[in-house]
C-alpha cells in the first residue's frame, strides 16, 4: 500500500526516519508550520523556518523517493506574543503563495485566548482571498469547545466547510466535526492524542467519509510510521481494505488538491532517486555513496 501523511513535522525528524517512511509505503506528506518547542523571539526566526519548509525540507523528502508538501502559518502559541504575531502575520503572503504551499497551517487555538482568535480571523480571511485550504490545530485543553469555536470563526470569515482540516479530534469530537461538514483528521501520537486501536474503532463507527489519519510526529515521542501501523492494525482486524485506503490516502488527497499545488499522476508514478542532486551545495549524503535509480524500461 501506499501512504499519505498530511500532518509531520519532518524538521523535527532524523534523515534514517525519512528513510523507513519512504520503505514502509509513505509516498507523500504534509509539514505544517509549527512551534519548536521554546518561543521564537524574533520574526526573523520565522522567515528563515517558513523558508526551511519550501525548500531544505522538500529536498531532503525528495531524496528518498517522500513528495513534501507544507501550510504556513503562524501557530496558535505564538499568537499569544501579539507583537511578533503582527510581525509574522505580516510576511506570511512572503510564503504561503509559494510552490508546494498546500494550505494555511495549521493555525486555531491553544489556550482559546483573544490573542489567538485575532491571528486565526486574519489566517482564515487570508485563506478566504486566496481560495486555501486551512489546517486547523485544535487544543490540547478544552477540545471540544475549541473545536466548536474553530469551526465557527471560520464559518463566520467565509472558509468553506469543504476546505476546513479540523485536527487532533477524538471520540467526543468526532460528530460535530463531521456534521459541520469539514474534514476530520486524527492524530495517531502516543499517549496524549489518539492511539491506533481507538482509530480502528473509529473507523469501523463511523465510515470514511472525510476522515484522515496523521501522525503529527515532531520533536516529542512520537512515531514517522504511524500512519502505515495503523492501516496495518485496521486491515487485520477486518476494516474493509477500501476503507483503509480512503483514510490513509485518498481523503487527504482529495482535500489537499484543492490547492491546485499537487500532481495525482505524478504521484500514481514510482518516484526516481538520485542522491547526486544538491540543495545548493549541500546533500544529505555525508559522504555516502549515492542511491541513483535507473530508469525503468518501457
Amino acid at each position: 500500500m501506499r501512504f499519505f501523511d498530511p500532518h509531520i513535522h519532518v524538521s523535527s525528524r532524523t534523515t534514517d526516519d525519512i528513510d523507513a517512511m519512504a520503505k514502509a509505503g509513505i509516498r507523500a506528506v504534509i509539514e505544517p508550520a509549527f512551534w519548536l518547542g521554546q518561543p521564537r523571539t524574533n520574526v526573523g526566526s520565522f522567515i528563515d523556518y517558513f523558508s526551511s519548509l519550501i525548500g531544505w525540507e522538500r529536498f531532503r523528502c525528495s531524496q528518498f523517493g517522500v513528495t513534501h508538501y507544507c501550510a504556513i502559518g503562524l501557530n496558535s502559541k505564538e499568537a499569544n506574543d501579539e507583537g511578533l504575531a503582527r510581525e509574522v502575520l505580516e510576511i506570511l503572503p512572503r510564503f504561503a503563495l509559494k510552490e508546494g504551499v498546500v494550505a494555511i497551517g495549521e493555525i486555531g487555538y491553544d489556550e482559546i485566548t483573544a490573542a489567538e482568535e485575532k491571528a486565526y480571523q486574519a489566517q482564515l480571511a487570508f485563506a478566504v482571498e486566496h481560495d486555501m485550504v486551512v489546517m486547523v490545530h485544535s487544543p490540547h485543553r478544552d477540545k471540544k469547545n475549541g473545536i466548536r469555536r474553530s469551526i465557527d470563526v471560520a464559518r463566520e470569515v467565509g472558509v468553506p466547510m469543504g476546505k476546513l482540516v479540523i485536527d487532533h479530534n477524538n471520540e467526543e469530537t468526532v460528530e460535530e466535526t463531521l456534521d459541520a461538514g469539514a474534514w476530520a483528521a486524527f492524530t495517531i501520537y502516543p499517549h496524549t492524542k489518539m492511539g491506533s486501536q481507538r482509530m480502528v474503532e473509529l473507523v469501523k463507527q463511523y465510515g470514511p467519509e472525510r476522515i484522515i489519519v496523521d501522525s503529527s510526529a515532531d520533536w516529542g515521542v512520537s512515531d514517522p510510521l504511524a500512519v502505515p501501523r495503523t492501516a496495518q492494525l485496521m486491515l487485520e482486524q477486518g476494516v474493509d481494505p477500501a476503507w483503509v485506503e480512503r483514510t490513509t490516502w485518498g481523503n487527504a488527497l482529495e482535500v489537499y488538491s484543492q490547492s491546485g499545488q499537487i500532481d495525482r499522476e505524478a504521484l500514481d508514478t514510482l518516484p526516481r532517486v538520485d542522491q547526486r542532486e544538491t540543495f545548493g551545495e549541500n546533500t544529505v549524503l555525508r559522504g555516502q555513496e549515492p542511491r541513483v535509480d535507473r530508469p525503468v524500461p518501457n
